[in-house]
């Protein structure tokens, strides 16, 4: 039976291509869709869960790397719109996507300010 690394990775791979259903999974991994379902219960959890696990994590790496329009990522990510995609961010992470972003650069800012001021060749550096 698969790992649930394998099964995340079929599900990445699957939403490249725009097909994240639970019958592609199963699939792509070379079993039955409920064979897939009933290991993953066994393992606790469930396609949909990874699924929103996996979605997830990209959208808060695109979220915070990129500069791309959230009605982009929600077609990237498989949502039919980027009202969905919203709704969806915000069920599991309780704050909005454009928010997450926001907050996301300014800890980059953050951190870039400070690398520069602990950085000997700079100019600003009291030391």
């Amino acid at each position: 039976m698969p790992s649930s690394t394998a099964v995340r990775t079929v599900i990445v791979a699957s939403l490249r291509h725009g097909d994240a259903t639970l019958d592609s999974t199963a699939h792509a991994l070379r079993i039955s869709g409920r064979t897939l379902q009933r290991h993953l219960e066994r393992m606790g959890t469930s396609h949909s869960k990874i699924l929103d696990e996996v979605r997830l994590e990209i959208a808060c790496r695109l979220l915070a790397d990129t500069s791309k329009r959230l009605s982009d990522i929600a077609e990237f990510l498989g949502y039919t719109n980027a009202s969905s995609f919203s709704r969806a961010f915000v069920r599991l992470m309780k704050i909005q996507p454009i928010v997450y972003r926001r907050q996301q650069r300014g800890r980059k800012h953050d951190r870039s300010l400070v690398r520069r001021r602990s950085h000997p060749t700079n100019p600003l550096n009291d030391s």
